[in-house]
């Protein structure tokens, strides 16, 4: 008994469910629906031997049961094609016996008005126990299951197709196996992650297209992994072969730019002509060795597109997600990503996602790799249909991914289609597969190649192999054509959004000061609230200060400073986008870019009542998840090279939950696939006794990440310096990504604070330096962000005169011409520091001792904590003890 449970609850339920199988109608529609699909284990499996409705309410519970449970006798996995028996499925489970076979019956929400349980049985066993196993009784919407139920049943999941379409369907499967073909016999031992075994891919993609074109779809975002990846490329995108197969020549430099990437991580996009004579857009997403990384960059994409695209734009441009059966269940950001799709920041209208599932993964079989029957089952989070198709029945994966599509584009949900199949060589083609899994691979060894299972059955029907064999001639002999092309020159253009984007980086002064008038002008409209709003005391408090602030001109702080510059920006026709971790108000309750209403709850948001000439600002409170999030902006940064999109990280120090992204995408994603982005991080960042993971963003590791000028890595000291900050990024004529190690005690700290003449004039300032003194300067101190407020107060204290600062505001790119020139300013002094509060191996100090010794040409004193394995320490008495002693050996 469960807890909570009575003896009456359980005598209840019997009571309503032997009324139910008695007479349906005896109990109420709720007790219909929950019961229709109910094993009965509560009593005796037979209804009433003399009740007539009994035995139609056994029939009635064996429909429900097989749409419920028949995929467990679905033969879909080629290396076992005769599922064990399921005694919940025979119909001695629902009291029925032989003789009820021949009897008629009057199943209710069924192709069949009457019919004898034998043609009964047939339709269910042939819809849910073939080629095409389904879940989707798990949906809680009875308008979906209902729609779906009705379009397997009436042609029992095995739709007829015209001689014509399965010509089709021959084309693309032989396609996919001579392609596969021709690579292992021209480039012998080549790494190429083959989709043999599983090239059913291929018609089903391909349907996937033709179906998106003649329901309204007008772009595809695709996502995966390297399996099958350029023989999708090939036969899907129509990517020149004489590219790949040069790829595989490695005689591509003279159009590489940068580092390059391996052939199969590339991106590709191209349009695509459908039968129905729409166009179709196929963007193939660049992705890493991480496998299921790139679905959140895809979803961010998918979403920046449609959101530009305006009107309907879910209804015409779709994402599709390729997963291996091993990383689908394995990888967490997999199962992030389908968190994301019914938020209301990141859903999309609904992805396709196809698990192509060849038993293995690597060389781990699936009892090592989950702890679930399916690959799929993480996705029965959303509650949305999710299909297993045999990877040796072409037409049952097209009829699925027809399915796919109409269900997409009714319903606006995801769909999950997993594709069971083999992998005919070992993970690499050199691989052994029968070291690990011997009779996996003599089963293999024995299946013939899907292009013949196919082309038999086609002459069983009355195709002609004749023709199969003119297709084949005609895929080989353009092979051939395109093997005999020795060089090809890659194109390196911008192209679409970002045509007029400028590729290198190079410093400049750029004046992003806004006038005056215009900042009090942002300043009131910021501070007015609809009529009737009652907003909370202290945030109504807080919004007039800021008001206050800008009217009279002095004391503008921080998240001050960051609400005019985003209203200077959707002002002027950007298009603003931050999300993260409680960024409507602010991890330090410093933001509120939403208001509510202390009554009802309803939001209000300023900055949209200040977007002019099409700017717009959106602003929302991310999932707690770092990975999936970051990856999605990153993705949404793709699609918007004039417009600001930021993600903000809860503390700095939880960046390192997406490192993945990080590492793989925002370093490195222009030098490996010649693609840009614009996306800034917030990072909040400081030693202020909250122990090891409230401390640091880790600059260190950014500075390491840092080469080629693919990064600006930034860590501004005031208001001011953030404001110009901000707007620079969007007037810089090239882009790039942008790191801004943010403060936490400082937003509140009376000393950081700017005058709005300083948002009135000039612009970002990679290094703040002072004016020299009356005295000779005998030490001169560097540091960057924070530190430099508890230096400045120490000088004051001590009456230094004799000390300058210096701060460094732009870490990376590096500003050596600015700090030569310093530098040569300073050469006089006794002594110059470098300060940090963060430990002697992390923050800038490694990245930038040697680039200060090498301008100054003399030894450059470091001061901060020594060496640690923890950016902190837990204990906020020590922690003062230590930040006091850094601040006195400054001085020292």
């Amino acid at each position: 008994m469960n807890q909570g449970q009575t003896p009456n609850d359980i005598v209840f339920f019997r009571r309503q469910y032997q009324r139910y199988l008695e007479d349906p109608s005896q109990v109420g529609a709720e007790w219909r629906e929950f019961f229709g699909g109910l094993a009965d284990d509560l009593g005796p499996a037979a209804p009433p031997a003399a009740g007539r409705m009994g035995k139609e309410a056994a029939v009635q519970s064996l429909i429900e049961r097989f749409r419920e449970s028949g995929h467990r006798l679905a033969r879909v996995n080629p290396l076992q094609p005769d599922p064990a028996p399921d005694p919940l499925l025979a119909i001695a489970a629902f009291g029925l016996d032989e003789a009820d076979l021949v009897q008629p019956f009057h199943p209710r929400d069924f192709p069949r008005r009457e019919a004898p349980l034998r043609e009964i049985l047939e339709i269910l066993r042939e819809t849910y126990c073939g080629s095409v196993g389904v879940e989707f009784m798990h949906i809680q919407q009875p308008e979906e299951r209902r729609w779906l139920q009705e379009r397997m049943e009436e042609n029992r999941n095995r739709p007829l197709f015209s001689p014509q379409q399965k010509s089709g369907i021959l084309q693309k499967l032989l396609e996919a196996v001579l392609f596969e073909r021709f690579l292992h016999q021209r480039f012998r031992g080549q790494q190429r992650f083959s989709l043999e075994g599983g090239e059913v891919l291929i018609p089903f993609l391909d349907t996937l297209v033709q179906a998106g074109g003649e329901e309204g779809l007008g772009e595809m975002v695709f996502g995966m992994a390297h399996r099958g990846r350029l023989n999708v490329l090939a036969t899907i995108f129509g990517k020149p072969l004489e590219q790949i197969l040069s790829e595989f020549r490695d005689n591509l430099e003279l159009g590489v730019i940068g580092d390059g990437d391996l052939k199969y991580h590339k991106g590709f996009s191209v349009d695509v002509a459908t039968a129905c004579g729409r166009s179709v857009h196929l963007t193939m997403a660049s992705n890493p060795s991480h496998l299921e990384a790139v679905d959140p960059v895809v979803e961010g994409k998918t979403r920046a597109k449609q959101e530009f695209a305006g009107g309907d734009a879910r209804a015409r441009i779709l994402a599709v997600l390729l997963h291996g059966d091993a990383a689908f269940p394995g990888q967490g950001i997999a199962a992030e990503t389908l968190n994301l799709s019914q938020l209301e920041g990141y859903g999309t209208g609904g992805t396709i996602h196809v698990v192509l599932n060849n038993q293995i993964g690597f060389t781990t079989g699936p009892k090592d790799a989950r702890s679930t029957p399916y690959a799929t089952d993480v996705a029965k989070m959303l509650m949305v249909p999710i299909f297993h198709v045999s990877g040796e029945d072409p037409e049952a994966a097209v009829h699925v991914a027809r399915l796919a599509i109409d269900y997409r584009q009714r319903f606006r949900r995801d769909v999950v289609v997993e594709i069971l199949c083999f992998r005919r060589h070992g993970h690499a083609e050199w691989d052994e597969t029968s070291f690990t899994q011997p009779l996996l691979a003599q089963k293999i060894e024995q299946l013939p190649p899907l292009d013949e299972l196919y082309a038999r059955r086609l002459a069983a029907d009355g195709v002609s192999e004749k023709q199969g064999r003119q297709m084949a001639s005609g895929i080989t002999d353009r092979l051939e054509t395109a093997f005999a092309v020795e060089q090809v020159r890659l194109q390196t253009d911008f192209h679409g959004k970002w045509k007029y984007v400028e590729r290198d980086y190079r410093p400049l002064e750029i004046r992003t000061g806004v006038p005056g008038e215009r900042l009090i002008d942002f300043a009131e409209q910021l501070a007015e609230l609809p009529p009737g709003f009652s907003l909370h005391p202290l945030v109504s408090r807080l919004l007039e200060e800021r008001r206050r602030a800008v009217l009279e001109g002095n004391g503008i702080d921080w998240a001050n400073a960051e609400a005019l510059a985003f209203a200077s920006l959707v002002h002027e026709g950007v298009a603003v986008r931050l999300s993260g971790q409680d960024s409507r108000r602010g991890t330090f309750n410093q933001r509120h870019a939403v208001l509510f209403d202390s009554r009802d709850g309803s939001p209000y948001i300023p900055h949209q009542a200040v977007c002019a000439r099409g700017g717009k600002f959106q602003v929302y409170d991310s999932m707690l998840s770092e990975a999936a999030v970051l990856g999605f902006e990153f993705g949404y940064s793709l699609a918007t090279p004039y417009g600001l999109t930021i993600w903000e990280a809860q503390f700095g120090d939880f960046c390192n939950g997406a490192q993945v992204i990080i590492d793989q995408f925002l370093a490195g994603s222009q030098t490996k696939w010649n693609q840009l982005s614009n996306l800034v991080l917030f990072l909040p960042h400081g030693y202020e006794g909250q122990g090891a993971e409230h401390s640091s963003a880790r600059i260190e590791r950014f500075l390491q990440l840092a080469a080629d000028d693919n990064i600006q890595v930034t860590y501004p000291s005031t208001p001011a310096q953030f404001f110009h900050l901000l707007r620079r990024q969007i007037k810089q004529p090239f882009r790039r990504p942008l790191v801004v190690f943010t403060p936490k005690g400082l937003l509140r700290d009376p000393a950081c604070r700017s005058s709005r003449r300083d948002l009135e004039e000039g612009g970002f300032r990679e290094l703040l330096t002072e004016e020299p003194g009356a005295g000779a300067t005998r030490t001169a101190l560097f540091c960057s962000g924070k530190i430099y407020f508890e230096l400045a107060a120490e000088r004051e204290r001590l009456g230094r005169g004799d000390v300058a600062i210096v701060r460094i505001e732009q870490l990376y790119p590096l500003r050596s011409d600015l700090l030569e020139f310093e530098l040569r300013r300073l050469a006089g002094t006794e002594r110059i520091a470098w300060i940090q509060e963060e430990p002697r191996n992390m923050g800038a100090w490694s990245h930038l001792g040697p680039k200060l010794e090498q301008i100054s040409k003399r030894n450059i004193l470091y001061v901060g904590r020594p060496e640690s394995a923890a950016p902190a320490v837990g204990s906020h008495r020590i922690h003062r003890q230590e930040q006091q002693q850094l601040i006195e050996a400054a001085f020292s």
